[in-house]
């Protein structure tokens, strides 16, 4: 199964993949270019330590939405890599109706929060600023909702009275590490089915 990953930021999750697939904990997996709407955006630094493609593709505005004028560079750019499967890790902009239909929707995205409860952005602190019990993590399918798409799998995170903010994020940050590469390998190896 080829993957292609998109995201903004840090990339520690899509550094959890290449590792992953590296290894071959990922049941054949490959991993065949990361893109970014962010040009020194730390994931694509990891994925050149993986000797991963590294794309800049430029989003044309400052707001949640790649511009209409440049999604099509976007579709071929990412089109002509094959991917079987794109994997949002941390991509801050919303895929519109368009660019799901060219991919199938075969799209998945990790939130970290225990969806449906805390959707959209800053979900970690919401879920501690509403001293919630157990929070943790989601991998969903894409569709044209935010946040809203049918849930693949879930990892709960207890937090602690003792806990503090920045603790809770390292334990839902270490939770969606282990929850996102099984995921993957679980649809590579047919184990959870792509949506009909």
């Amino acid at each position: 199964m080829r993957i292609v990953i998109l995201g903004s930021g840090t990339g520690s999750n899509a550094e959890a993949i290449l590792k992953s697939s590296a290894e071959g904990q990922l049941d054949g997996t490959e991993v065949v270019g990361v893109f970014s709407d962010v040009e020194d955006s730390n994931i694509l630094k990891h994925s050149k330590v993986y000797n991963v493609p590294a794309i800049y593709l430029d989003p044309g505005s400052q707001n949640s939405i790649i511009t209409q004028e440049l999604e099509e560079n976007w579709i071929q750019e990412i089109k002509s890599l094959n991917p079987d499967l794109i994997v949002l890790a941390g991509f801050m902009r919303i895929l519109s109706k368009k660019i799901l239909l060219e991919f199938n929707y075969k799209v998945i995205n990790l939130h970290p929060s225990l969806l449906p409860s805390f959707p959209g952005l800053h979900s970690i602190e919401k879920a501690f600023n509403k001293k919630v019990k157990i929070t943790g993590c989601t991998v969903h399918w894409v569709n044209e909702e935010i946040d809203e798409g049918e849930i693949i799998a879930q990892v709960p995170v207890r937090i602690m009275n003792s806990d503090d903010l920045e603790l809770v994020k390292q334990k839902v940050h270490a939770a969606e590490h282990m929850l996102l590469p099984w995921v993957i390998r679980d649809l590579a190896n047919g184990t959870i089915s792509f949506l009909k």
